[in-house]
């Protein structure tokens, strides 16, 4: 269905019954990578599913201020309240795990419990800041350049996905169509607009956060790993789970595992 919030039509699934569950895909994906984990929860949970601004179906505003993290969040919370949910359980990976974040910090009382996988709070000086603006700049000046094609092949073959070169050959193939449908110039805006340079950093807001909060990494991806720890400390009721023998994108590497240890997380009231 679509949703038209803020002067924006999203791209929003709702799925099974249950209590509600909001999940948020990572930066050029959309809803339909959440599939397979999907398949593992909705006979308990009402899955909501959010093709985020610039991505999948949802429309892509010509203006990267558009996507500031912090309005994105807004939307969602538009969303939410159109779909009469006031309270809800979060799922959110990589830039949907940044945004959830973010949606927790601004919106506390409309959040039971927050997961996140291979997700950070952004980064912690503005100097980083700065330097990551600027990278990720240039990248959104390269996939509007040389074309979706061009970038997705690039995008594929970066050191944080090199677990996903395990994968089968249909399943690798699957991940490049479905990213291939996106619009450039969302993707684009949304490296501008929402990347980790340009959200403000949360990591002093981490001690605010009082819902349970799951930390889900995999055990390759060392960055992450390093991040979700040091996240740990900050959270007051924090619990991290890593994956072995699994990269950034669990829930695709390994998608049984991966519902699974959501499901025991969601019941773990």
């Amino acid at each position: 269905m679509n949703i038209h919030v803020n002067g924006v039509n999203y791209h929003v699934e709702v799925i099974g019954s249950g209590e509600p569950l909001l999940l948020l895909h990572g930066f050029t994906g959309d809803s339909t990578t959440w599939n397979a984990v999907v398949q593992c929860l909705n006979k308990r949970y009402q899955c909501i599913l959010i093709d985020i601004l610039g991505h999948g179906k949802t429309e892509c505003p010509k203006d990267p201020e558009r996507y500031q993290i912090e309005l994105v969040a807004h939307d969602i919370k538009d969303i939410l309240f159109q779909l009469k949910i006031n309270k809800i359980k979060v799922l959110g990976y990589s830039m949907g795990g940044r945004l959830a974040l973010t949606f927790a910090t601004c919106f506390p009382d409309m959040v039971s419990m927050l997961l996140l996988e291979s997700a950070s709070p952004g980064l912690k000086t503005e100097e980083a800041r700065i330097e990551r603006r600027h990278q990720d700049e240039r990248l959104a000046k390269r996939i509007i350049e040389e074309g979706i094609e061009s970038f997705v092949d690039y995008w594929s073959d970066i050191p944080l996905f090199k677990t996903q070169k395990r994968l089968d050959i249909a399943m690798i193939e699957q991940i490049r169509w479905q990213r291939l449908q996106n619009n450039p110039l969302g993707l684009a805006n949304s490296l501008i607009g929402m990347g980790t340079g340009s959200m403000p950093s949360l990591w002093r807001k981490l001690s605010t956060l009082e819902m349970p909060v799951y930390l889900i990494t995999g055990s390759l991806d060392e960055k992450f790993c390093l991040i979700a720890k040091e996240m740990q400390k900050w959270i007051p009721n924090a619990r991290h789970e890593t994956i072995l023998d699994a990269g950034h994108a669990i829930h695709v590497e390994d998608s049984q595992k991966f519902g699974t240890i959501i499901e025991e997380f969601l019941s773990n009231k």
